[in-house]
């Protein structure tokens, strides 16, 4: 018997980013973003289509969005191949998927944190042997972390 491969787009998302695959995605997040504790419950997938604001803005495509019943926001991306600037690509979708919470004339209060759950079939981070490497604002000498830690990046 064979199966498709889970790192073709069309597979990533019928496994994770169907309604008939939540209880596969709160899983995986668990898994992933909470250390295996069963801290999400529910979830509701999202459309993944990020277009810009600002019509000059770039248009973005992601694999799955979804939002937590606390309101945060979760994208994901499978990439196979490393791409120039991939790096920055996922920082500019993260920051995008933020900032187009508002609308104009709303109060920052409203803003959701977001998570970026980015998974590559190639190693990013040679300085480390982690397969779940994550990131967030600290301080850059003392490493505290940033007062509204609302923006997270994790690597697989």
């Amino acid at each position: 018997m064979r199966f498709i491969n889970p790192k073709i787009d069309y597979a990533f998302k019928r496994i994770f980013g169907s309604d008939q695959s939540q209880d596969i995605l709160i899983s995986f997040l668990n898994a992933i973003i909470y250390n295996g504790e069963n801290t999400i419950k529910s979830l509701t997938i999202i459309n993944p289509y990020t277009p810009g604001q600002i019509i000059t803005l770039k248009e973005t495509y992601l694999d799955v969005k979804a939002v937590l019943q606390d309101n945060s926001i979760v994208i994901i991306e499978m990439q196979i191949a490393t791409t120039t600037a991939f790096d920055k690509r996922v920082a500019y979708n993260l920051s995008k998927t933020y900032a187009n919470q508002l609308d104009r004339g709303e109060r920052y209060h409203l803003l959701n944190p977001v998570i970026s759950v980015t998974i590559t079939d190639f190693i990013m981070f040679r300085e480390t042997e982690k397969v779940v490497t994550k990131f967030v604002f600290k301080e850059e000498d003392e490493s505290f972390e940033y007062k509204s830690n609302v923006l997270k990046l994790i690597f697989l």
